[in-house]
């Protein structure tokens, strides 16, 4: 973009973060009807559930430490009653377009991020996606890997509960890297990619938790860094289940083109008013969406010995893993 500058002469600007973005999505509207036309508007008519699914799912993954997949894969699997394999590669699919514009937005509006996290824990999220895809996937039972995601922000929600009570966040950077750190970072990204691969989402809470507690990095900077991993790794898990794992089922790419008009403004949106909003505000929301998560799979799921075996013992080893790294002091400045 060029505009005069006091002598009369031509000088270059660069383009603000909200033009950007809406030149991101008309790119994307574009391309998207090209491809749909001339039963456009049909896709989304045929999908509208997911469609709305999808405004909320991609707002609350732009603004928060949840990927849009925390949104989609229990409506999907609760009240929709679609498989939770689909659900879990829908997430995925729709979070590297979502999450994909709300890290440009990020980017561009330059707020601050961890990049030497985002790439230690995205290549422990490679082999965790891969651990889990061909190791897990397999031999877990659909209700087990449902029950895996509700423990999974039960536990985010216990990070939440820590924050609200007067938990200090000293740093607003990591502290210095060295190999510790690194194996730690490393561990985070094998366990957030594993549970990814079995439910879409949670390498972004899964880090997100790690960072405020553990290394007590404010909310601020842990969040914009949790989105623009999930979108990384959500990328990763497409490039897997497009070449690698058999591909995108016909069924999954109809919920994906009536979602991506959607999510590729409701991301940046949401990540605009991550900006905006006050944390306390932003910690209500989920927590008040995690609970609704936690009574609905009480109420809905089946509980049997094995279910509830699992379940009990998931939650245990996730909140003792939350408390002892509030109760570490050594990255408190």
């Amino acid at each position: 973009m060029y505009k005069k500058n006091n002598t009369g002469s031509l000088k270059v600007t660069s383009f603000s973060p909200y033009r950007l973005n809406v030149l991101l999505a008309l790119l994307t509207w574009c391309i998207w009807w090209l491809y749909t036309c001339p039963d456009s508007w049909s896709r989304i008519q045929c999908h509208w559930p997911v469609s709305v699914t999808m405004i909320f799912g991609s707002i609350i993954a732009g603004a928060t430490s949840e990927g849009g997949g925390a949104i989609a894969f229990p409506v999907f699997t609760k009240i929709l009653q679609i498989p939770a394999n689909d659900a879990k590669i829908f997430s995925l699919a729709i979070q590297s377009v979502g999450m994909l514009a709300a890290s440009i937005a990020i980017v561009m509006m330059r707020v601050k991020v961890l990049w030497r996290v985002i790439t230690w824990v995205s290549l422990g999220g490679i082999l965790g996606m891969l651990i889990g895809s061909f190791f897990l996937a397999p031999v877990l039972a659909p209700t087990m890997i449902r029950m895996l995601f509700t423990v999974l922000a039960v536990s985010l929600a216990l990070t939440l509960f820590f924050l609200n009570a007067g938990f200090r966040l000293s740093n607003a950077a990591m502290p210095e890297i060295s190999l510790k750190e690194v194996s730690i970072l490393l561990i985070v990204g094998v366990l957030g990619g594993t549970v990814s691969s079995l439910v879409g989402t949670g390498i972004d809470m899964v880090c997100f938790s790690v960072l405020v507690l553990l290394f007590r990095v404010c909310e601020s900077v842990a969040t914009p860094t949790s989105v623009i991993l999930m979108a990384i790794n959500s990328l990763m898990g497409v490039l897997l289940h497009l070449f690698v794992l058999g591909g995108i089922n016909v069924q999954v790419q109809a919920y994906w083109l009536a979602s991506v008009p959607v999510v590729v403004v409701g991301a940046p949106l949401g990540a605009y008013f991550c900006s905006r909003m006050h944390h306390l505000h932003i910690r209500y929301v989920l927590i008040a969406l995690i609970f609704i998560e936690l009574f609905s799979s009480l109420w809905i799921l089946d509980f049997d010995v094995p279910l509830i075996i699992f379940s009990v013992s998931l939650l245990i080893l996730c909140s003792s893993l939350m408390i002892w790294m509030s109760k570490i002091k050594t990255y408190v400045s």
